[in-house]
């Protein structure tokens, strides 16, 4: 036969359960804290990276961009170089520099450096052969 429990047991099993729902409740809340806290930092580590991507996609089209002009320049590629608005690349970049070296005699080095504040010095580099091309 079953048994049923008495009447005087019945509240002393569900006082023991008194207050259970607030805990599992307040651990799923810190539960889901940590996961909107995750989201948030990854959410700022891909600002982040963004931004240090485009400021490396500028750079590269300033270097490739000076290079193009010396080539359109020919063989005088000192005039363009002694003519470049140095001052110009740190409204490009934050903290910009620009340099140019001469590997040989043909060949040059077009650096391109930036700094964001708070944050490492990042630099792109782009060569070329320049030849002076004149029609005969």
């Amino acid at each position: 036969m079953l048994s049923r429990p008495h009447k005087k047991s019945m509240p002393k099993l569900l006082s023991r359960q008194y207050g259970s729902v607030l805990i599992e409740s307040l651990v799923a809340v810190v539960i889901f804290s940590m996961g909107v806290l995750s989201l948030v930092g990854l959410q700022g580590a891909m600002q982040k990276n963004s931004s240090d991507n485009r400021y490396r996609a500028e750079a590269q089209l300033i270097a490739q961009t000076h290079l193009a002009n010396m080539m359109a320049f020919g063989g005088d590629a000192a005039t363009y170089v002694a003519q470049v608005d140095r001052a110009r690349i740190r409204t490009q970049l934050p903290n910009g520099t620009l340099t140019f070296s001469a590997i040989t005699n043909s060949m040059i080095t077009v650096t391109v450096g930036w700094q964001v504040p708070g944050g490492r010095q990042h630099q792109v580099n782009a060569s070329s052969y320049l030849f002076d091309v004149t029609s005969e």
